[in-house]
């Protein structure tokens, strides 16, 4: 089975020796993904908005790895402040309210104190047929 590296443009990537995603069969493995705009490497002040935009790259890297959204099965938070978690919820039901996920939420530090937020997901992807329960 051939194995399929995505990279992001992240600057962190090459100084850490990971992939933001790796594809290995129907399975795609989204690495921690902080709030970073990697086009100009900026982060926003806040867990809401920097919540959106670790939802905008998961996206960008399940697209190039022929998946979406709908085909993640599991999401790991780490927020270092896990009082602030709740703010980001509107974000996550607006990403994953109809896919709900399986999930955890870990409070733990991270690698530069602006990160507010980091998230990991593991999706499959699925065939056009394949059923999913709503409940």
């Amino acid at each position: 089975m051939r194995r399929q590296r995505i990279s992001s443009g992240s600057t962190f990537e090459e100084k850490i020796a990971y992939s933001r995603a790796i594809v290995h069969g129907d399975w795609v493995f989204v690495a921690g993904t902080t709030g970073f705009d990697y086009s100009n490497m900026t982060i926003a002040d806040d867990i809401y908005t920097q919540t959106d935009q670790c939802l905008k790259n998961i996206q960008a890297a399940l697209a190039r790895a022929g998946a979406t959204l709908a085909d993640v099965v599991r999401v790991n938070y780490v927020v270092p402040d896990a009082s602030e978690f709740e703010l980001c919820w509107p974000v996550l039901r607006q990403y994953f309210g109809e896919i709900r996920p399986a999930a955890m939420m870990i409070s733990a530090g991270l690698a530069d104190p602006r990160m507010k937020i980091e998230i990991e997901v593991t999706a499959i992807k699925q065939s056009p047929n394949t059923p999913t329960d709503p409940t």
